[in-house]
C-alpha cells in the first residue's frame, strides 16, 4: 500500500491564510470548509499540520501578535516627543485597520467580541483574555517609561492613559469593519491626543 503523500505547502503561508479567514469570520464563523478553502489544502493535511480548529486558532492568533500587531510598537520607542511617538503608533494601526491587502479592522477586537458570546473552546478564550491586554501592557510600558523620563507629569494615571488608547483603537477598528477608510480615521488622532496636553 502506498505511503500517504507528503504535503507540500509553506506552512507559515498557510497559517497567515487562516489567520485571515479568521480575522474576517471570527473562530466561530469560520467552519472547517472555510479553513481549509482559505487555506488551500484539504482537512487531512490542516489537522496532520496544525491539529484540530482550537489549536490552528491559537497558532494563527500568535503568527497575528508576532507579524501583525508586534510591529506596531517600534513607533514607541525612541527619543522624539511622547505625543509624536504615540501619534505615529496610532497612525501605523489604524492605517493597518483599513489596509486593502487585509480584513478590516483588528483580528484581536473580532476575537474580544467573540468572546463574550462564551462560544470559544476553554484554551481558545484564554488566549484571547491575554491577547486582549496586548496593546494596554504596551501603552502601560511606555507611559510609565516618559513619567520617568520627566516627558508626562508624575501624577498621571498610567493604566487609565493606556486603556482610554485602547479604547480609541478597537473604536476605530470598529468603524474600518464598517467601511470607513483611513484618512476618516487618522483624521481622529490629533483631537484623541489632546487629553495629553
Amino acid at each position: 500500500m502506498a505511503g500517504g503523500r507528503q504535503r507540500e505547502f509553506d506552512k507559515t503561508d498557510v497559517l497567515d491564510k487562516a489567520m485571515r479567514v479568521f480575522w474576517k469570520k471570527g473562530y466561530s464563523g469560520a467552519s472547517l470548509t472555510d479553513l481549509t478553502s482559505g487555506m488551500g489544502i484539504n482537512k487531512p493535511s490542516l489537522y496532520s499540520a496544525f491539529g484540530n480548529k482550537e489549536q490552528l486558532f491559537i497558532q494563527a492568533t500568535a503568527h497575528y501578535l508576532s507579524h501583525y500587531a508586534q510591529p506596531h510598537a517600534k513607533h514607541l520607542t525612541g527619543n522624539a516627543p511622547v505625543k509624536e511617538q504615540l501619534s505615529r503608533y496610532l497612525h501605523s494601526i489604524i492605517t493597518a485597520q483599513c489596509a486593502p491587502n487585509n480584513p478590516k479592522g483588528c483580528y484581536v477586537s473580532v476575537c474580544v467580541s467573540e468572546a463574550e458570546t462564551e462560544d470559544l473552546p476553554p484554551a481558545a478564550a484564554a488566549l484571547v483574555e491575554e491577547v486582549n491586554h496586548f496593546s494596554e501592557r504596551g501603552l502601560v510600558t511606555f507611559f510609565m517609561h516618559a513619567v520617568k523620563q520627566g516627558d508626562l507629569p508624575s501624577h498621571i494615571n498610567i493604566t487609565t492613559l493606556a486603556r482610554y488608547f485602547t479604547a480609541f483603537l478597537h473604536g476605530t477598528a470598529a468603524l474600518a469593519r464598517g467601511g470607513r477608510n483611513a484618512n476618516e480615521l487618522t483624521d481622529l488622532i490629533s483631537p484623541t491626543l489632546r487629553v495629553l496636553d
